[in-house]
Parts: C-alpha cells; sequence; structure tokens
C-alpha cells in the first residue's frame, strides 16, 4: 500500500511540474529516479517496522540481512518505476491525440467558416451588380473587372485549405480586392497599402481581407464621409487602421470575422490580435508569422 500510495503522488506531482508532451525524456529520466528511489527506501523502512512491532528490536545481522534483501527491493523498485512512468506516457500520448484531433476539427471549422464568408452572396451580388454598369460605360475597365474578380476568387478557392500563405501572395491577393472595392465606391473609399514582404513572411489567408470587409461593412461610405483604411508594417506586424464612422443603422455584428482570425492565429503561434478603439479610429494590430515558427 505504502508503494503504491507514494508513487501515484509522486507521479501527480511530476505531472504538474514536468510535461511528457514538452520535455518526455527529461520526465522519464526524472520519473524513473524519483520513484526507483522512493520505492527503495520504503521498502527497506517496511522492513525496520515490521522488525521493531514484531521483535521489538533488529536483529544483529539485519544489515547484512538488508544488503542482501537490496538487490530484490532495486528490481522491485525498478519494475513499479517503469510500470508507472509507462502508464504515465501513455496516458498523456492519448491525451495529447486526442487534443491534436479536436484542434484539427476546430481549425477544420474555422477554415470552412472563412470560405464561406469570403464568398458571401453579398459580396458577388455587390460585384456583378457593378460589373453589369461597366459594360455599357467602360468595357476596358469591365474587362480589367472581370479579371481582377477572376483572380481573387481563384486564390480563395487555392489557399482554402491552407493554415498560411505567404504575405507576397496575401498582398498580390489584396489589391484584386482593393481594386474590386475602389471600383464599387470610388472616391468614397481610400485604402493605403504601404507595406513590403520578406521572403519568409506569412500570414493566415485572407485575414487582411476580413479586416477590409469589416471596415466597409459597419461604417458609413459615402462622398460626405470617405471611409479611409491605412495598411501598414509595424515591426513583425502588420497595422490596420480605419477612421471610425459607424452607419446610422447599425448591423448587427457578431464579430464572426475577427473571432474567425484570432482563433486561426491562436492554432499557429502565441502571438495575440491586438484590437483598439481610439476615439475616432479603429485598430488592428496582426501577427505576421515567419516560415521558421
Amino acid at each position: 500500500m505504502s508503494q503504491w500510495l507514494g508513487n501515484v503522488f509522486i507521479v501527480h506531482q511530476l505531472d504538474k511540474r514536468i510535461s511528457w508532451i514538452e520535455t518526455p525524456v527529461k520526465r522519464a529520466v526524472i520519473g524513473i529516479i524519483s520513484l526507483i528511489i522512493y520505492s527503495f527506501t520504503a521498502f527497506v523502512l517496511v522492513q525496520i517496522l515490521v522488525f521493531l512491532i514484531l521483535e521489538g528490536s533488529l536483529p544483529d545481522n539485519f544489515g547484512i540481512g538488508a544488503i542482501n534483501s537490496s538487490k530484490i527491493a532495486i528490481i522491485i523498485s525498478f519494475s513499479i518505476a517503469f510500470v508507472f512512468t509507462s502508464i504515465g506516457f501513455l496516458e498523456s500520448w492519448q491525451v495529447s491525440n486526442l487534443e491534436a484531433e479536436k484542434l484539427k476539427a476546430q481549425m477544420m471549422t474555422y477554415k470552412y467558416e472563412s470560405l464561406r464568408n469570403q464568398l458571401n452572396p453579398h459580396f458577388l451580388f455587390n460585384n456583378f451588380n457593378v460589373l453589369s454598369d461597366l459594360v455599357y460605360k467602360d468595357q476596358e475597365l469591365a474587362v480589367k473587372f472581370i479579371s481582377q474578380m477572376s483572380d481573387l476568387y481563384r486564390y480563395v478557392i487555392d489557399s482554402g485549405d491552407k493554415e498560411v500563405i505567404s504575405l507576397a501572395e496575401e498582398l498580390s491577393f489584396l489589391e484584386s480586392y482593393i481594386f474590386l472595392l475602389k471600383t464599387r465606391f470610388e472616391k468614397n473609399l481610400d485604402i493605403s497599402l504601404k507595406l513590403e514582404a520578406a521572403d519568409d513572411d506569412l500570414i493566415v489567408p485572407m485575414a487582411l481581407q476580413l479586416l477590409i470587409e469589416n471596415a466597409v461593412k459597419h461604417n458609413e461610405v459615402s462622398s460626405a464621409k470617405p471611409l479611409i483604411v491605412e495598411i501598414t508594417r509595424k515591426d513583425d506586424y502588420i497595422l490596420v487602421v480605419n477612421n471610425l464612422q459607424q452607419k446610422s443603422v447599425r448591423n448587427n455584428s457578431t464579430k464572426t470575422g475577427l473571432r474567425n482570425i484570432t482563433q486561426r492565429y491562436a492554432f499557429l503561434t502565441d502571438k495575440k490580435i491586438d484590437v483598439k478603439l481610439i476615439k475616432n479610429r479603429f485598430e488592428v494590430l496582426l501577427p505576421i508569422l515567419k516560415s521558421a515558427e
């Protein structure tokens, strides 16, 4: 009983302090050594207590007997340590696998939500409305509009199953998206894209597009109140800022877009997305990931 309870206590304490997943070798070595020391000590102490209770004192040859029995104690101790260490590793491995599968399922959900949001029928409907006007007014611009819309939706489909994508590709896609919006809103929308991408810069697909879409969705865009969106780089972050001029009839915001981006980043990095509302400005700091991460 002392062996069992003591070893269970040691295992629980070690599990709290040393992770099987992060440092398995360290956890195994410290666990085996700790369990062997405890098991051997407990074995010897139990022998001493048995003699003291039954005989009233230790026999003269107790030292020799203890040395001889220590071989058995070591074997028992190692066996106990091996069993407990194996059980601990298998339990942690099972938990890790379950968590990994859960994260995969959640990631697929957020990817699906992202893809569904990008293929928003309202966005497609608005683009076709713009295109129908351009066909009669400016055929050359209409051809360019179709080309940009084609590039945009090709990117949406191609990046739908990717967790990250190069920042350069995202910016190229964003230029197509901005072109469609500015063709629709003309001078009422001013989007400034001022950042360069390094070769190892990565980003969650369509994250920037979602932020621009949110700005257009929740703010007035008119000649009286033009919407201004600025996208710049701030160290290893992308800063997206827009002037705040909320619509008089507000949309029922579920914050799905921001939540989607935040959750997708949470699967990939410890860096946090920073959202700030400062007077008449809405700011979002989006982490730039690196290919080595």
